[in-house]
């Protein structure tokens, strides 16, 4: 043991990462010295085998390692010299979430910190059916972890009450929420799906356009296609832009 007692240093707040990239957790000699020749630990309590990365010998020793965990923990070599001993965690999976103890037993002192880990997606938003006055609208997002909320948002960012939400939890221990919202079609509005999840403070949202009634009605009278029809051969020449206008009205795909 050291004749002086230095400190092993991690965060106080939890570290969060993403299913499928990497994460650091960090982790430090205090004051700084050199730990390239000193035996350093990585472990899981929770965990039989519970180590995740051992260094000894200025090598890293795998014989009792986690086999979870195989190929995809390391700590950064030039990095030891400067007392940090930060453990890189690669392809993160659901079951990396727990609690790792960070061990250096020359030092004498451990430090323990918490990993959450997320998964996230984009949601899907559909119309499920319409009437001239209203809409109906599924959004549904599938692969999060931890369980996320959803909730649908006007175009002011307003909450819309919609129907309950639908949890489905698969076997990989993913999530999938559904949700259904019936919006009227008084005027033209932007609705937002959007799929949240606060421990992890990660959000996905999608938008989608439902045009106003008075839009749809235009669209579907006769006598209106006719007249702008109409207007289009006989204005033609100077008043060509007002003819194109007439037909993007009437003709929305004449846009592409």
């Amino acid at each position: 043991r050291l004749s002086w007692q230095p400190l092993i240093v991690v965060p106080l707040r939890a570290v969060v990462a993403t299913v499928g990239e990497e994460v650091v957790l960090p982790c430090h000699i205090k004051p700084e010295m050199n730990a390239n020749g000193m035996r350093l630990e990585w472990a899981r309590p929770d965990l039989t085998p519970g180590f995740v990365y051992e260094w000894a010998d200025e090598k890293e020793h795998v014989v009792n390692k986690q086999p979870s965990y195989r190929g995809r923990t390391s700590v950064v070599k030039e990095k030891l010299e400067h007392g940090d001993i930060s453990l890189k965690i690669s392809n993160v999976t659901i079951s990396d979430e727990g609690i790792y103890r960070c061990l250096v037993p020359q030092v004498g002192q451990e430090a323990f910190i918490k990993l959450i880990v997320g998964a996230v997606s984009f949601p899907k938003v559909t119309v499920i059916s319409k009437t001239s006055s209203r809409v109906v609208l599924q959004c549904e997002s599938a692969g999060w972890y931890p369980e996320p909320e959803l909730l649908w948002l006007d175009g002011e960012g307003n909450l819309l009450s919609a129907g309950p939400t639908e949890t489905l939890r698969g076997p990989d221990d993913l999530y999938t929420v559904s949700s259904r919202v019936t919006v009227e079609k008084r005027h033209s509005n932007n609705i937002t799906c959007r799929v949240q999840q606060r421990n992890t403070n990660q959000s996905r949202e999608t938008h989608i356009h439902v045009p106003g009634r008075f839009h749809d009605e235009m669209l579907h009278m006769p006598y209106v296609k006719l007249l702008c029809l109409a207007v289009t051969f006989i204005l033609l020449g100077s008043w060509k832009q007002l003819s194109h206008i007439c037909i993007i009205l009437v003709f929305p795909q004449a846009r592409r």
